[in-house]
This record gives C-alpha cells, sequence and structure tokens, in this order.
C-alpha cells in the first residue's frame, strides 16, 4: 500500500490549472530555451524530447494521458523505466518524492514508472531542482509548459504546495527543501 503523504483536496484543484510557464507545441523551441537538469512530467511531453533526441535528466510517466492510454507511437518513443513508483491520483507519496530526488541527483537519466498518476509531480520537481533547470510537463489540449526555475516560480510552486493536504514537513525534507 503506498504511503501517501500528501493529497489534492477538492476544494484546491482549480488553483492547479494555471499554467507556470510558456506553452510550446514544438519541441526544438522547448529545447532551445532548457536548463540543466530537464525534468519531464508525462507521457506525451517525454515523446516529444525522446524524438527530438533529447533524453531528460528525470522523465516521469505513467503509460496515460488525459485520463486514457496513450497511443502506441507514443510508447514507442518512450524508455523502460529504471524505476517503478506506486502513486495514486491527486496525490504524492514518500515513494514516488524519493525516487525524484534520487533521480535528481543520480547524474545518469533516470525513467520513472508511475503506478497511478505522475500529474503532481511537476510541484516536487521544481522545488528538487537547482535554479536555471528545467521542468517540463503537459497542459492538456494545449502543448508544453516549460518552468524555468527560479526563486519566482519556487515560490509560486511553494504556495501550490501548501495547499496540499498531508505531511508537507516530510515531504519536503525527502526532496531536500
Amino acid at each position: 500500500m503506498a504511503d501517501v503523504l500528501l493529497e489534492l483536496p477538492e476544494h484546491a484543484r482549480g488553483e492547479f490549472k494555471e499554467p507556470l510557464g510558456p506553452i510550446t507545441t514544438d519541441a526544438d523551441e522547448l529545447l532551445a530555451a532548457v536548463g540543466d537538469p530537464l525534468v519531464a512530467v508525462g507521457d506525451v511531453v517525454t515523446a516529444h524530447l525522446e524524438r527530438a533526441g533529447y533524453r531528460p535528466n528525470v522523465a516521469m510517466i505513467d503509460e496515460r494521458t488525459q485520463r486514457g492510454a496513450v497511443d502506441d507511437d507514443v510508447l514507442a518513443a518512450l524508455r523502460e523505466p529504471d524505476v517503478t513508483v506506486e502513486n495514486p491520483p491527486a496525490t504524492l507519496t514518500r515513494e514516488l518524492l524519493t525516487a525524484l530526488a534520487e533521480a535528481v541527483h543520480a547524474g545518469t537519466p533516470t525513467t520513472i514508472m508511475v503506478d497511478g498518476e505522475e500529474d503532481l509531480a511537476t510541484l516536487p520537481a521544481v522545488l528538487a531542482v537547482p535554479d536555471g533547470a528545467s521542468v517540463v510537463y503537459g497542459q492538456p489540449g494545449e502543448g508544453m509548459v516549460h518552468v524555468r526555475v527560479d526563486a519566482t516560480v519556487r515560490e509560486r510552486v511553494r504556495d501550490l504546495f501548501s495547499l496540499l493536504a498531508g505531511d508537507r514537513e516530510t515531504a519536503l525534507s525527502i526532496l531536500g527543501v
């Protein structure tokens, strides 16, 4: 059973709709602007980056998009996972946070398969990477959101993180924040 540390309350879901950065549908344009390391959250985003010849430092996938299975062409672009973690929808588990923190500092590209849902992983990814790094995630029906991490973005993400119910102190500790 998953050790859920944080959960997105129903009443706070609207706060998470606004993208954290610019949106693009062009992987080459996005790659020209990304920092290092790059964390990709989502199967379609990861597939776009891989097809453009770029392997993210950390890729978080769940073989789902918009609540359905990803297409075979997306699956074909994804790498075999290095680690699998459990993370139910609208939550962040100890296992996911630990795998993310370890992958960010691993020094080698890591693909994390999430059994459940990886949607909220953008928040801890932004908190775990250094300033100047990039986190890319999908905005359903619009494209890829590029978050270039700096103090302003980190503050906005901390505000969103504070809306999650549960043990934020332990979650931040796991992330090294």
